[in-house]
C-alpha cells in the first residue's frame, strides 16, 4: 500500500475549487468496490422476497439503476473526470438477518484516473431506488454503511479497507 502526500488536489493555489489535470498519468487497469446496505422492516422484506411489489422487481430494477448512476458519475460529482466505464457490476444479495438488503458494486476501467466514486455512486444509487421501490411499505427504512472496500491501478497502487 503506497501512501499519497496530502496535499489538496481540487484546489488552486488560492483555494478554487479546479479539476485535476490528469493528462499526463499513465492509463492503467483500475478497479474499485463498494458496499452498503438498506436496513428494512420484517414486512418489507417479506414484499422484497415475494416479489409482491407493485412497483416491480427491487432487486432488478435496483441493479440497473446503480450500472446506470456509476456510468455518468461524473455528471453527479462535479471534480470527477468522465471515463469510460468499461465494466461496473452491481450484487444485491438479500439479508434475513438485518433484514435488508446489501448492495455490492465493482467498477474497472482503464484510464489514468482512479474509479472509487463510480463504485461508491453506483452503490449509492442502487440503495436510494431500493428505498423508493419499498418506500410504501416501510418509509423508516435506513441506508447504512456506504463505503469504499478496495482499489487497484495507478500510482497509489492496492488498498483494502482494513476491517473489510
Amino acid at each position: 500500500m503506497t501512501t499519497r502526500d496530502p496535499q489538496p488536489t481540487h484546489l488552486d493555489k488560492r483555494g478554487r475549487a479546479r479539476m485535476v489535470n490528469v493528462g499526463a498519468k499513465e492509463v492503467t487497469a483500475r478497479r474499485a468496490t463498494a458496499r452498503g446496505v438498506l436496513r428494512c422492516s420484517p414486512a418489507a422484506y417479506r414484499t422484497l422476497m415475494e416479489g409482491g411489489n407493485p412497483k416491480g422487481n427491487v432487486e432488478q430494477v435496483a441493479r440497473v439503476a446503480g450500472i446506470m448512476a456509476g456510468k455518468r458519475t461524473a455528471e453527479l460529482i462535479p471534480l470527477c473526470h468522465q471515463l469510460p466505464a468499461a465494466s461496473i457490476e452491481v450484487a444485491i444479495d438479500p439479508v434475513a438477518e438485518m433484514p435488508g438488503l446489501q448492495v455490492t458494486a465493482t467498477a474497472k476501467v482503464n484510464a489514468p484516473t482512479g474509479v472509487e466514486m463510480e463504485a461508491l455512486t453506483a452503490v449509492s444509487v442502487a440503495l436510494l431506488t431500493a428505498y423508493d421501490m419499498l418506500k410504501a411499505v416501510d418509509r423508516g427504512m435506513r441506508i447504512e454503511s456506504i463505503r469504499l472496500l478496495e482499489k487497484s491501478g495507478g500510482r497509489s497502487g492496492e488498498w483494502r479497507a482494513a476491517d473489510r
